[in-house]
C-alpha cells in the first residue's frame, strides 16, 4: 500500500505509454483513495437545482441552425463493453433496433443532419483499448462518415485496477488485459488534449463540442443548444429531463450551498443512508441525461490553467478483476465522470430537454423498451415514440440479464407493450409469437414456462 502501490501503478502506466497528464490524474486520485476518499456528496451540502431554461423555448431560423452546426463537433463515448449485459465486445456493436447497432444508428443520424443543414458536422468516437478496432470495422461501412483532417476515433487512457485490500496493481495471469481499465469517461478532457484532437478542432474553427454516450440513441445533435451558448456566452451546458420510475440509476444536478456552483451527484456518490434523498423525485426532480455541451476555447483555457488536469471528483468503483466471475479478486477502479466538470466552469447552465433525448440501453429492461412497438426509427434514424403516455415500467428477472439469454426468451420478438403500464417477469419464461400485454402484467414461473403464440396477458398472467 502507499508509495509501493502508487509507484508500481504509475510505472505500469508509463511503460504502457499512457500520457503523463493521465498519470498525474491517477496519482491525485490515488492519494485521495489512501485518505479514504469516497467521493460522496452529502445531502446537507447541496440544495435542489431549481428552475432551468427549456430547450423548447429556443427558436432558430434554418440559417441560424446551420451556422450553429457549422462550428459543432459530435463526440460519442464508446469505451464500454457492456459486461453487465454479458457482452464481450463493444456494447455499441449490439443490434438494438431494426437490425441496426448503436454505431449504425449514430452514423445515420449524423449523415442525415449533414444533408439537412449542409454542414461538415464531424463525429468522433472516444474508444477504449478494447473497443476501437471493432468500432472502426463497423463504421467502415459508412465511407463518407469521416471528415478530412479529423480522426474518426481516439483512445482514452488506461490505468491499473487496484487490489481492494492493499491498493497495489492487481495481477491476473488468466487474462492480463483484465488488469487494466479505462479511468471513467471523465478522462475525455485529458484524452482530447493528449491526443491533439482539441487543438485540431480549434484550429479548424470548431467552437462547440457535443458529448454523449454511444448507448443513448436519443442524443442527436440539436443546433439550438450551441446557438444558445454562443448568444449567451455560456461555457458548459448539461441536459436534464424529468425523472420517471424507470430511472433507477444515473445522477442529478444540484447547487452546492457553499459557493452556489452546479454539481453532479451520481448514484456512486450517494452516502450510505442517504439513498432516500437521491431517489426523491420531488426534491431532485431533474435527471442528468449525460448529454453535455462544452465551449472548446474555454475548455482549452481551463486545461492550460490546471496543467492539463481538471481535478474532477473521485468515483470509487468496486468490482472484481474479472467482472464475469464474482469469485475473482476484489478490485477498485478509480474513475471520474465527465458530467462532474460542470462545477469547474463558471457560468455553467442546465437545460431542460424532452424525454426523447434520453433513450439509453444499459440493461435488458431498456433493450426491451427500445426494441418494442413503442418506438420506430424515422427517416433520419431518430428513435420516435408511437405513444402519447409514459412508457411502461419494465422489470425482468436475472434469467434475462444477459443479452444471449434475453434473446433466447424472446425468439419471435418483443411482445406488444403499447397498451401496458408495466411488465414484470420473474423466472424462466419464453415468449411466443404475437404476445400482447395490457395494463399491469406480472408473469411468474417456478419452472421453465412458455407463453403461447397470440396470448393476451393482463394482471397476473
Amino acid at each position: 500500500m502507499g508509495e509501493d502501490g502508487l509507484g508500481r501503478g504509475t510505472d505500469l502506466m508509463r511503460a504502457r505509454g499512457v500520457d503523463e497528464r493521465a498519470v498525474m490524474a491517477f496519482t491525485r486520485f490515488y492519494a485521495m483513495l489512501e485518505h479514504d476518499a469516497t467521493g460522496h456528496i452529502l445531502e446537507d451540502t447541496i440544495e435542489p437545482l431549481g428552475e432551468v431554461h427549456a430547450l423548447t423555448d429556443i427558436e432558430l431560423t434554418d440559417a441560424e441552425a446551420r451556422d450553429a452546426l457549422a462550428t459543432t463537433v459530435v463526440l460519442k463515448l464508446n469505451g464500454g463493453l457492456g459486461t453487465s449485459m454479458g457482452i464481450s465486445g463493444p456494447k455499441s456493436a449490439l443490434p438494438v433496433r431494426d437490425g441496426l447497432s448503436f454505431l449504425d444508428i449514430i452514423a445515420r443520424q449524423v449523415l442525415a443532419l449533414r444533408k439537412q443543414y449542409d454542414v461538415e458536422l464531424p463525429v468522433v468516437f472516444m474508444d477504449s483499448f478494447r473497443t476501437q478496432s471493432e468500432t472502426l470495422e463497423i463504421l467502415a461501412a459508412y465511407d463518407d462518415l469521416k471528415v478530412e483532417g479529423v480522426p474518426l476515433s481516439f483512445l482514452q487512457s488506461a490505468e491499473p485496477k487496484l487490489r481492494a485490500d492493499d491498493l497495489t496493481p492487481v495481477s491476473w495471469p488468466d487474462d492480463p488485459e483484465l488488469e487494466w481499465c479505462p479511468p471513467g469517461h471523465g478522462d475525455v478532457y485529458i484524452a482530447l488534449q493528449s491526443s491533439g484532437l482539441l487543438d485540431t478542432l480549434r484550429e479548424r474553427g470548431f467552437r462547440h463540442l457535443f458529448l454523449s454516450n454511444a448507448d443513448n440513441l436519443g442524443a442527436v445533435c440539436d443546433p439550438r443548444v450551441p446557438a444558445w451558448m454562443a448568444d449567451q456566452d455560456i461555457p458548459y451546458v448539461a441536459e436534464v429531463c424529468a425523472r420517471t420510475r424507470n430511472d433507477r440509476k444515473g445522477g442529478h444536478l444540484a447547487r452546492r450551498r457553499d459557493d452556489g456552483r452546479l454539481v453532479l451527484r451520481d448514484s456512486a456518490q450517494v452516502a450510505p443512508g442517504e439513498e432516500s434523498f437521491f431517489a426523491d423525485n420531488e426534491r431532485h426532480e431533474f435527471f442528468h441525461v449525460n448529454n453535455l455541451w462544452i465551449d472548446l476555447d474555454v475548455l482549452a483555457t481551463q486545461l492550460a490553467d490546471r496543467a492539463g488536469v481538471l481535478e474532477l471528483p473521485i468515483i470509487v468503483n468496486r468490482k472484481t478483476v474479472d467482472p464475469t466471475r464474482k469469485d475473482s479478486t476484489p478490485v477498485i477502479q478509480i474513475e471520474s465522470s465527465m458530467g462532474t466538470a460542470i462545477e469547474v466552469f463558471e457560468g455553467s447552465q442546465a437545460i431542460f430537454v424532452p424525454r426523447d433525448r434520453f433513450r439509453p440501453v444499459k440493461t435488458t429492461n431498456e433493450l426491451l423498451l427500445v426494441r418494442s412497438d413503442l418506438y420506430e426509427l424515422d427517416a433520419a434514424s431518430r428513435v420516435v415514440s408511437l405513444i402519447d403516455h409514459e412508457e411502461p415500467f419494465i422489470d425482468l428477472s436475472s434469467e434475462f440479464k444477459f443479452v444471449t439469454d434475453f434473446e433466447a426468451r424472446f425468439p419471435h420478438g418483443i411482445p406488444s407493450i403499447r397498451e401496458a403500464r408495466s411488465l414484470s417477469v420473474n423466472g424462466d419464461v419464453t415468449f411466443g409469437r404475437d404476445v400482447v400485454c395490457v395494463g399491469d402484467v406480472t408473469v411468474r414461473a417456478d419452472s421453465p414456462r412458455v407463453i403461447d403464440d397470440g396470448a393476451r396477458l393482463e394482471g397476473d398472467a
